[in-house]
């Protein structure tokens, strides 16, 4: 791997010297976080497939590795990353994927990014070459390192490659749709979670005047089939309706694109919360538990206060334009010193993507 060697050189200089290094996959979500500070050090010399067992359900792959190319790969065996990882509209790669820690629509129902990650290799601020976990699901004891890298942006270290669980395509599928406002959407989701059906995604917005829910079921044939016949609604072509969800994977859906010129917010909280006192009618999706808020700069007070009051936490997931409002909701001190000691521990001269997660570091 000369890609890894030639970035170990530079990290060690960097560190030597106090320059800040910026690491970019793809860049597809170069718009998410804090700022983009330093010199680019890019992964594109960390790609490949490393090994695939199938019958293992495991992939360990190079973090340079275009995401497209790995699920080719994937779809190929029959298999699949269940928590469908969004592309944005761009070319991510794995390295990215999982230091971005976002997931699609199914990820209320399979879990997220972090729980597939079962280990990984990473150069921390020293130039180290490091290692976690491993490749089966047992290996995982003690303080999980692995899985401490998702969603981290990259602050803590440079990711080489990372093992990630898979899983089988599911046999059956099918999408309903029916007409309700968003408070009886949010009801019969929570009752619908309760009861053993094959629940995978779902997705409400009120567009153009109607208030549509739509509801993905995943699993065995007979199971499907039986909750179709148990919940009703308009059953839709899955054909035609496999373009939509990779859009609402994507963010794209004509209710973002519609909204492109405003701040667009990403509330999470509990499934159970109720309809929320927000700018406009959200768009809902993980059974209740993401809503996304399309809204004006001075809103940001008021977004962060909904949804702390509703038990979860508000991101300014893509700014409009230049922004000073802090994108991701302010640590309590405990978890703020938790961060600032792992980051000191991993990156102890602070180059790695500094200032993406947070202002000050």
């Amino acid at each position: 791997m000369d890609g890894l060697a030639a970035c170990i050189d530079r990290i060690r200089a960097a560190s030597a010297a106090g320059t800040p290094l910026r690491i970019r996959g793809g860049g597809s979500k170069d718009f998410y976080g804090q700022r983009l500070e330093g010199e680019i050090l890019a992964t594109d010399g960390l790609a490949g497939i490393r090994a695939y067992e199938p019958s293992e359900l495991v992939v360990t792959v190079g973090a340079g590795t275009r995401l497209s190319v790995l699920e080719a790969e994937l779809a190929a065996q029959g298999q699949c990353l269940p928590f469908e990882p969004p592309h944005v509209g761009g070319e991510p790669t794995v390295g990215g994927m999982v230091a971005a820690g976002l997931s699609g629509p199914a990820r209320a129902s399979v879990g997220s990014v972090r729980d597939y990650v079962l280990g990984l290799t990473l150069v921390n601020g020293r130039g180290e070459l490091l290692s976690f976990g491993g490749t089966v699901m047992k290996n995982v004891a003690g303080y999980d390192v692995s899985r401490l890298m998702a969603g981290a942006l990259g602050t803590l270290g440079l990711i080489v490659e990372v093992s990630l669980k898979v899983l089988p395509k599911p046999v059956a599928e099918a999408t309903l749709k029916f007409q309700m406002s968003q408070q009886e959407a949010l009801q019969r989701l929570n009752a619908w979670g309760g009861q053993p059906l094959p629940l995978n995604a779902s997705n409400w917005v009120d567009a153009d005047g109607e208030r549509v829910l739509f509801l993905r079921l995943r699993g065995a044939h007979a199971a499907v089939e039986a909750a179709c016949r148990t919940l009703g609604g308009e059953r839709q072509d899955n054909a035609q309706v496999e373009g939509d969800w990779r859009l609402a994977r994507d963010l794209q859906l004509p209710w973002f694109t519609e909204r492109a010129g405003r701040d667009l917010w990403r509330l999470s909280v509990p499934q159970t919360a109720p309809v929320l006192d927000l700018p406009e009618p959200p768009l809902v999706d993980w059974h209740g538990a993401q809503r996304w808020v399309a809204a004006d700069a001075g809103d940001a007070a008021h977004l962060r206060r909904v949804a702390q009051q509703a038990g979860g936490h508000a991101t300014l997931f893509r700014a409009a334009g230049a922004t000073d409002v802090q994108r991701f909701t302010p640590l309590a001190p405990p978890l703020d010193r938790i961060h600032r000691d792992l980051k000191r521990e991993f990156d102890p001269a602070g180059i790695f993507n500094r200032g993406r997660l947070f202002p000050d570091f």
